[in-house]
């Protein structure tokens, strides 16, 4: 696990809200007032239902919201650089070069008639120069694919002869390309099976300890994050619900939608424990609740919650929790 007080702070996402206006007269808040950190080689869980905001939010760290998206607000602080603020051809320089990212969904992602290699070889061409010998290319493409357990003379196939393991590989391999900082990989096991979702994750940890990368997860599985994240971002209704290191969110968890997560997935250590569903649904954008965006859905729920929306409380210094319950432990 990475220290986090000698580590240090490589990425810093400060009060980021993002709408989605898809006319004039609609505005929809997908992610509000959304703070988080990322350290020199740590690997972080961002973790939440379909639709509480994950994937917007790692869209807007690189600026690629769809056109219906905005950021009203906040900074992402690299290296203490302000990305956020800086002009789009300044912003290249980082893209891809310094924070790349395995889109979700690797079995549509590639582009079915070019060949694995070229499209490897293009974001090589694209971030490092026009101008790169073709001999340094081949070679570069041929030393990522082996990097993630492929063969180099399979650059040479197309997509369709991958299986989805290989596909997601060759994903992970394109965004090595450039050496990048902080590696974001967002929903990488979706549509593989169990052993292939092992390896991929093995895969993910090995490249962040040989490569001396950050990464950032994004998931629904918290099964995923125990098993190879340093501290976990758990989001709700587009804010952060709660803010934790790994080890504590299993045995110290003190948002109740946390709580409910973890009894939704299987206990391995005590296999008769029955599951717990989470009544309900997440909230849509267009009619979010006043108070607490979990408060329909909450066990604990009383007046205050559906009147005022909690604020994220600090419980210690490496714990936050949007809860009012958690005020009256504190």
């Amino acid at each position: 696990m990475v220290d986090l007080v000698t580590a240090p702070c490589i990425l810093d996402v400060k009060n980021v809200c993002i709408d989605y206006c898809p006319d004039k007269k609609t505005r929809l808040e997908a992610v509000q007032d959304v703070s988080f950190s990322l350290h020199a080689g740590e690997k972080l869980g961002i973790v939440g239902e379909s639709g509480c905001g994950k994937t917007t939010l790692i869209l807007s760290l690189l600026r690629l919201l769809p056109i219906a998206g905005r950021i009203t607000q906040g900074k992402v602080l690299y290296q203490e650089k302000d990305l956020l603020s800086l002009p789009e051809h300044e912003f290249n320089d980082v893209r891809w070069k310094e924070i790349a990212i395995v889109f979700q969904g690797a079995m549509n992602a590639l582009n079915p008639v070019k060949t694995v290699g070229d499209q490897i070889a293009e974001a090589i061409i694209c971030h490092i120069g026009k101008h790169t010998e073709s001999g340094y290319v081949t070679k570069r493409v041929g030393d990522l694919l082996e990097m993630v357990g492929i063969a180099r003379n399979r650059r040479l196939q197309y997509p369709f002869q991958f299986s989805g393991g290989m596909r997601q590989r060759a994903m992970i391999a394109m965004a090595l390309a450039c050496n990048p900082s902080i590696l974001i990989a967002d929903e990488p096991t979706t549509a593989l099976d169990v052993m292939i979702q092992a390896q991929i994750l093995e895969l993910l940890q090995r490249l962040n300890e040989q490569l001396d990368q950050s990464l950032i997860l994004v998931t629904h599985d918290l099964g995923v994050v125990a098993e190879i994240c340093d501290r976990v971002l758990v989001m709700y209704g587009g804010i952060v619900a709660e803010y934790v290191d790994v080890d504590t969110i299993y045995n110290h968890a003190r948002h109740p939608y946390t709580q409910l997560l973890i009894k939704a997935f299987p206990n391995l250590a005590n296999p008769t424990d029955s599951l717990v569903s989470i009544p309900g649904y997440p909230p849509r954008l267009d009619q979010l609740p006043k108070g607490c965006r979990f408060s329909p859905r909450c066990p604990l729920v009383f007046e205050r919650c559906c009147n005022e929306r909690p604020p994220l409380y600090k419980i210690s210094t490496y714990h936050q929790a949007s809860c009012f319950l958690v005020d009256k432990h504190l």
